[in-house]
Parts: C-alpha cells; sequence; structure tokens
C-alpha cells in the first residue's frame, strides 16, 4: 500500500492515491485552484495524460511512480525554479536508500532527470499555477518496473537493474526525503548548501555536452552550476554562457 513515512505525516504532509489520473500534476494544480492547501501528494497508479518538459508526453505504464508534491506559497517567483535541484536531490535520495550499492551509478542530470549508469531513471516537472496564491507542483516519474523503448534519450528501470522496488517501497523515503531537502533550501535561503549537494551528485560537470534549446543547439564544456541553478556552458572558443532551460545530451 501506498503510504507515507510516518515522520512526514506527523510534519503535516498528507497523501491521496488514484487508481487512474490524467495527470497527478494537473491534479494538484487544480486542487489548489479550489483552495487545497500543501503539502499534499498525489499518487496514481496510472496516467492516461502524463506529460515532461515542452509538453511531451510521459508514458506512464503500472508499476512505476507517478506522484506530485503541491505546494502552496513555497517562496518567492524567482526562487522558485531553484525546486527542480531540491527535488532533483530528494529523488537521488530517496532511490539510493533503497537501491542498495547502486549509489556510484546514480546521477543527476541538469537540471533534474535522475540517471542509472547513464540513461534516464526519473524525471521532474515542476509546475506553477499562474494566478491566485503561485502554487508549486512537483510531478516525479521513476521508472521502477518498466522504462519506455526507442525514446532520445536511453532510458533504464530500476526492476533491470537488479533492484526490486515498487511504488509502494519508493514513496516513503521520498516523502521523507523531499521534506528534508525543503527544509535544507529554506525558500531559498538554503540554495547555496542545496547547489553545493547537487554539484556533488551531478553527472557531466567537466565533459562536453550537447544542449538543445527552443530555437538553436549548442555544445560545449559543462562547467558548473551558478548560484542561481543555471548550467554555465564553455564553448569551444572559451567563452561562457548561462542557460536557463535546456535538454541535455551527454556522451554515453
Amino acid at each position: 500500500m501506498i503510504a507515507l513515512d510516518p515522520r512526514a505525516a506527523a510534519a503535516g504532509v498528507r497523501l491521496v492515491t488514484h487508481k487512474v489520473l490524467g495527470s497527478t500534476n494537473s491534479e494538484a494544480l487544480n486542487r489548489a485552484r479550489r483552495g487545497e492547501c500543501g503539502p499534499l501528494w498525489i499518487v496514481a497508479g496510472r496516467q492516461t495524460a502524463g506529460r515532461g518538459r515542452r509538453g511531451r508526453a510521459w508514458i506512464s505504464q503500472p508499476g512505476n511512480l507517478f506522484a506530485s508534491l503541491l505546494l502552496t506559497k513555497p517562496t518567492l517567483p524567482a526562487c522558485r525554479p531553484q525546486l527542480s535541484l531540491v527535488a532533483a536531490l530528494a529523488v537521488h535520495d530517496a532511490v539510493v536508500e533503497i537501491a542498495v550499492g547502486l549509489e556510484a551509478r546514480v546521477a543527476i542530470k541538469w537540471p533534474n532527470d535522475l540517471l542509472l549508469d547513464r540513461a534516464k531513471l526519473a524525471g521532474i516537472l515542476v509546475e506553477t499555477e499562474s494566478g491566485g496564491d503561485g502554487a508549486v507542483a512537483i510531478g516525479i516519474g521513476i521508472n521502477c518496473a518498466s522504462h519506455p523503448a526507442d525514446t532520445e534519450y536511453p532510458a533504464i528501470d530500476l526492476a533491470a537493474a537488479g533492484i526490486p522496488a515498487s511504488p509502494a517501497m519508493l514513496m516513503g523515503p521520498l516523502s521523507l526525503r523531499m521534506i528534508g531537502r525543503l527544509a535544507q533550501w529554506n525558500g531559498g535561503a538554503g540554495f547555496a548548501a542545496v547547489r553545493a549537494d547537487w554539484i556533488a551528485r551531478a553527472a557531466g560537470i567537466g565533459e562536453d555536452i550537447r544542449l538543445r534549446i527552443a530555437d538553436r543547439e549548442l555544445s560545449g564544456r559543462f562547467e558548473t552550476v551558478d548560484a542561481a541553478g543555471r548550467l554555465v556552458l564553455r564553448s569551444p572558443d572559451g567563452c561562457t554562457e548561462t542557460i536557463t532551460a535546456a535538454d541535455v545530451f551527454m556522451a554515453s
């Protein structure tokens, strides 16, 4: 049965579960519009309209974890993009807690994809309600039992790596680890510590990467993540550019 860690529940975090939803993020934001206050986890056994970044479809096979955390008034709007890195750390923490022995093989691809052996294990989509109180939905998909085939970026699941992990096994650690990372972040005041922890778990820093932005592609060396969480790319001519949003492709 899907349940929160008791310490998360004691801290006031709540959980609702559904067998099927269109999208856990959409459900979270719809609830916020109706006056729901976070923190509230919404979990579905299957999604019929799951989505990733840039409106891409998120394949939602039963046996994987599909969860969204609704936060209301989490911080000032300027700091909300940092939640992608905060959430990535919480997912990393939860996965390595249950996947004993895999820690050295798990890393975060900027800004918030979790990789196992350089293949995508989990994705995160942070969406903000444009009006009202500025509610935020942190959508998380973790490949437990299966992964999509023929994706542009290689994918993997925990079962394929020899880790028998169910959504129920992950939800407890994730709910607790998220509380810890949000407390560390402290609405943006603690982002320097978040950034340091993120860099320590990052994939590709110091390596040549390729970036796809809406209207162009860039390539260069992944230097670091700056104080705002943006990717710093050094081009072949030695110039640096800070990137706010892009699809990142690394050498295998």
